[in-house]
């Protein structure tokens, strides 16, 4: 079933300027493409175009026309869009209505008057198609975020729909279950040559597996609608701040050409013999600087055991240590434990047996205020952290609370937005700022408490490549000028290669492993048991038939970062 838009353009009710402008596309029956682009791009309003929400559920000015097999989307009703579109939403838990999910893979049937005796071995067949044929008792709210996506999926497979939208459904999964949810889209889209449009941030996690076209926008706009091959071969993906494929960086880094011949969007596919000798210079020993272990550990957390049911414990015996100064990570699948650290640490829930200690105190003896002036915790989401209208008074909050002067404070607050790049904001209401400015605010009413430990829980969960990377290069900065210890809770496993040194790996609520960055990174069965996967840079140096993978990394981590 075709699509296509032409002289697309869309405003929305509560703007003065258009959000799409002038869109002109046309994707063919069975195509596999993908839309990337700066968050504001206005990729997910092209996705609510596809699927009905525009203008149906929401209002807006429409000019130029889209078709969905060849009838103009103006004379379809939402009904008949749904017939034809199947959407899996970032969020699966709002898409659920059944309270098994074998009653919501059939809610589409019930919504159809099909009868029973139809309906059970199509809801079947359906849950078979996405591996789920043996949970279709248990409720959809108990499983793991890759099980909520195939469940999401299968809800709207059993309509069978001819096209099938996903908005960025690799954001809260992580890497391990991000790769077998692309192979289940691709293994589909092989099986029934649905055409499937993909939204996503994460484009190398995307190109797990081949894709027709590569749709790149930016300020409502298409500027490039290329093959994967053509695009990674621009320089299209530096221009518009969208993260290239982390073996592509190396080999240029190495000094190696690309050229499309090289047919470089795919790893598998990438012959590499050629580039061999261009990397024999990074195999040189790296300096290695030994930690002085006569300082003290500033965060100790000893055989650190909780259960929130009483039956199963969040963590089990966790023991570990941060030093002043460290930049490190906290590494683990969903639901591994490691968020329950964080709770711990700040006091909102007390361990079942083990203790903490923080600069030497046990942290049991200080109230959850007085560890607030110690530690500061970013919550993933900076909306559960904000509680006032306007920045200057969000940021003055906790000095409020510690009865400061005013002038105090005002010289406080003013300092740390100069710090924050947040100044020609400090009068604007909050509302008012991207989701990444918010975040911002959040760091930045921590950091005017002077705060020894910053914690960090999935810092790059909703944001394009080029804010977050602003946002942890100031980060980057205040551990490294200011002596602030950072504490990273993340799977993304490049955010991590890039900022941290030392990475400590939980899985099924035990300590796995605690070990330099690199060395965890040159470990497959560790990542494996921690449901994480190897990054492409240690599957460039397997197939460059590269031993020592630790060095390998140590040294493009020197050429990408290099010291400041």
């Amino acid at each position: 079933m075709t699509i296509e838009f032409s002289n697309f353009s869309f405003r929305y009710k509560s703007l003065d300027k258009p959000t799409l402008k002038n869109i002109n596309l046309r994707i063919e029956t069975g195509e596999k493409i993908v839309i990337i682009g700066p968050s504001g791009s206005g990729k997910s309003t092209l996705g609510q175009c596809l699927n009905g929400l525009i203008p149906h559920s929401i209002e807006g000015e429409i000019t130029g026309s889209l078709s969905i097999g060849g009838t103009l989307s103006t004379d379809l009703d939402l009904h008949a869009y749904t017939e034809q579109v199947g959407t899996v939403l970032q969020d699966t838990d709002s898409q659920f209505v059944g309270l098994s999910i074998g009653e919501d893979i059939a809610f589409a049937l019930e919504n159809q008057l099909v009868s029973n005796i139809d309906m059970y071995p199509l809801v079947k067949a359906t849950a078979k198609m996405v591996e789920l044929e043996d949970m279709l008792e248990r409720s959809p709210h108990d499983l793991s975020g890759g099980q909520k996506q195939r469940v999401s999926l299968a809800g709207i497979l059993v309509d069978d729909v001819d096209i099938l939208l996903f908005d960025e459904p690799l954001a809260a999964l992580d890497p391990k279950t991000g790769r077998k949810t692309i192979e289940i889209i691709d293994d589909l889209h092989q099986r029934t040559n649905k055409t499937i449009v993909i939204i996503e941030h994460r484009l190398e996690d995307v190109l797990h597996r081949s894709v027709d076209r590569i749709i790149l926008m930016e300020q409502g706009e298409i500027v490039a609608d290329m093959t994967p091959d053509e695009l990674l071969t621009s320089p299209l993906l530096a221009t518009h701040g969208i993260r290239e494929p982390l073996y592509l960086s190396a080999l240029k880094a190495a000094n190696c050409s690309i050229a499309l011949e090289n047919k470089p969007s795919s790893l598998a596919n990438l012959s590499v013999a050629h580039y061999k000798p261009a990397f024999q210079s990074w195999l040189r020993d790296p300096e290695r600087q030994e930690s002085d272990a006569r300082i003290a550990p500033l965060l100790q957390v000893a055989d650190l055991t909780y259960s929130y049911d009483g039956e199963r414990n969040a963590l089990e015996s966790v023991s570990f240590d941060v030093m002043p100064g460290e930049f490190v990570s906290i590494l683990g699948k969903n639901g591994s434990g490691k968020s329950t650290i964080t709770k711990l640490v700040m006091g909102v829930i007390e361990p079942d047996a083990g203790n903490i200690t923080f600069d030497g105190q046990d942290i049991a003896s200080l109230s959850i205020f007085e560890r607030s002036q110690k530690i500061g915790v970013v919550m993933q989401n900076p909306n559960h952290m904000i509680s006032h209208h306007m920045i200057f008074d969000e940021i003055a909050f906790g000095l409020r609370n510690k009865g400061l002067t005013e002038n105090e404070i005002t010289s406080k607050v003013e300092h740390v937005l100069e710090l924050c790049g947040l100044s020609k904001y400090r009068h604007w209401p909050i509302e008012a700022l991207s989701y990444g400015q918010k975040k911002r605010v959040t760091i930045a009413s921590i950091l005017v408490l002077e705060p020894k430990l910053l914690i960090l829980d999935e810092p790059t969960a909703g944001q394009d490549y080029r804010n977050y990377t602003s946002m942890l290069a100031f980060v980057k900065k205040l551990n490294r000028d200011f002596g602030i210890t950072v504490v990273i809770i993340s799977h993304d496993m490049h955010l991590v290669l890039e900022y941290t040194t030392r990475s400590i790996v939980i899985a099924d609520s035990k300590l796995i492993a605690d070990k330099p960055m690199t060395q965890v990174f040159s470990e497959p069965e560790l990542l494996e048991q921690a449901n994480l996967t190897t990054t492409s840079l240690y599957d460039l140096a397997e197939k460059l038939e590269i031993e020592d993978k630790n060095q390998f990394m140590q040294a493009f981590i020197a050429i990408e970062k290099p010291a400041a």
